[in-house]
């Protein structure tokens, strides 16, 4: 029986549970308003959790509607920055009280391990939460230079309703990413998680209203993409939305904004990202270590995984040699031991999905080197094996679409310019690395890599206060940092003549 260092045995604990799949409406659960529900399977053994309820298109009406009461009234949007601010704070720590609660729901729900879970899902929920209520009062409106018989404030309002929709994967983390800088605006929100994983959104919505925020402000509606994402997103009295998924997806509900009231459009979508590792580069223990955690961390369910080893031609073999050596050491393990570092799939169709892409590498002519295989961890459930293709070419489809799970294309390059033609070479441009003792070379990457973050030496250097998005199919807007209130606030001039 695997227990974590504070005793806690993660099974009993999950036995115990109560879980409730209710949409949260103004502040209260309830169920959709046709009572339809789905079944929330747990990738780890494939047993249910609960019946959530499957919100439609009157759900994602009821919501909105409760969002621009609470929005018209000023319920939310008209009080100070300093009592949001602390509004906020109290969320933040609510969230860090029920730390294993929120974790264990995650765990079950989508697979990660619950270590994962622990130190970083939950923790980086709360950090976000926190430094956006600490953002709300530092900042400031302009005055624009005009002539000195006019006065021209430029200042900040908050969009309206905004509607968010997001993904599977990180359901806190990018949850909160799109909760905390809308909220800190003064925007009331409607947000559809994925059918996939929706249960700690219902219980963040429920966090927030404890700690002090108005009924009607933030609302949840689960459901699925095709029926409440779509009502969402086209909804006329929806002022902007707030999309994190697949670019197929991405492209739909630009369409749907655009098709509705022409609403404002973020968009934080797919990758496919390159991994550089330059021959000069000192340390390659180093650089296997971040390569393996770049694409195993979460079980490659990441949009901004280093997907593509790019290796120069001299080092390929002692490089490859590092990587398979620690992908043979993390096994797909139970998630609810703390001791497990690969978890499950998040789902059946996302694990065939995985395995139909080892077999197009396969068929194409890669190799494998390590992994390839479907396994069962927990007597069932949904675990692929740590995954490392080599001798991959940049036209083969697993070094050009993303596969969402932990599956490493390795292709070797012979300098840097054919390295940067070869990472710019998809219609993706999320993230990207490079490995290198030069500083000329690392400057010259930095530039010519098509990518929204490009990191150097290391690979998905965190923190929130630098702003997280791509260029070309990968989306438009930046999550994280300042730079998200640019997509939840409207800018306004007023004009006042003093002649």
């Amino acid at each position: 029986m695997a227990r974590d260092h504070n005793g806690i045995d993660w099974h009993a604990r999950a036995a115990a549970l109560s879980i409730r799949g209710e949409a949260v409406i103004d502040g209260r659960r309830v169920a959709a308003l046709d009572g339809a529900t789905f079944s929330c399977l747990s990738p780890i053994d494939g047993r249910r959790l609960t019946l959530v309820a499957a919100g439609d298109g009157p759900d994602i009406d009821a919501a909105v509607a409760v969002a621009r009461a609470s929005f018209e009234r000023g319920d939310w949007s008209d009080k100070s920055p300093a009592a949001r601010k602390r509004v906020l704070q109290n969320f933040a720590a609510l969230i860090e009280g029920a730390t294993e609660e929120l974790a264990l729901l995650e765990t079950l729900d989508m697979g990660k391990p619950i270590s994962d879970a622990l130190q970083v899902d939950v923790p980086a929920t709360a950090r976000c939460i926190r430094w956006y209520g600490e953002a709300i009062d530092k900042i400031y409106g302009e005055i624009a230079p005009t002539s000195r018989d006019s006065l021209a404030l430029i200042t900040r309002e908050p969009v309206g309703v905004v509607g968010a929709i997001v993904p599977w994967n990180f359901p806190m983390i990018m949850a909160a990413w799109k909760i905390a800088p809308v909220l800190a605006a003064g925007n009331s929100l409607v947000l559809k998680p994925s059918e996939k994983s929706p249960l700690t959104a219902l219980r963040l919505a429920e966090l927030a209203v404890e700690a002090g925020l108005p009924a009607g402000v933030f609302n949840v509606v689960p459901g699925f993409g095709h029926t409440a994402g779509k009502a969402l997103a086209l909804h006329m009295d929806v002022d902007a939305i707030a999309f994190t998924g697949s670019t197929a997806t991405g492209k739909l509900v630009a369409q749907y904004a655009a098709q509705s009231n022409l609403k404002r459009v973020s968009l934080e979508c797919g990758g496919k990202s390159p991994n550089i590792v330059m021959a000069d580069y000192p340390d390659l223990k180093r650089a296997a270590r971040a390569a393996a955690g770049a694409i195993f961390f979460n079980q490659g369910e990441m949009c901004s995984a280093g997907s593509r080893l790019l290796v120069q031609e001299s080092i390929r073999d002692a490089l490859l040699e590092e990587i398979v050596a620690i992908a043979r050491s993390m096994p797909p393990g139970d998630p609810l031991d703390p001791a497990t570092r690969l978890g499950a799939l998040v789902d059946e169709p996302q694990t065939q999905r995985v395995m139909e892409y080892i077999e197009a590498g396969r068929s194409e002519g890669a190799k494998i080197a390590v992994g390839g295989q479907r396994v069962s961890a927990t007597g069932g459930g949904c675990y692929v094996e740590p995954t490392v293709f080599a001798g991959v070419q940049p036209g083969m489809r697993i070094a050009r679409e993303e596969i969402f799970g932990p599956v490493l294309a390795t292709i070797t390059f012979r300098d840097l310019d054919e390295a940067i033609r070869i990472g710019n070479d998809v219609v993706y441009g999320l993230a990207a690395a490079i490995w290198t003792h030069d500083i000329t070379a690392a400057h010259r990457a930095a530039r010519a890599l098509r990518a929204g973050m490009v990191y150097v030496n290391c690979y998905d250097a965190d923190d929130i206060t630098v702003p997280f998005g791509g260029f070309k199919q990968s989306g438009t807007g930046r999550d994280k940092s300042l730079h998200a209130f640019d997509k939840y606030t409207e800018l306004k001039t007023t004009w006042i003549d003093l002649a």
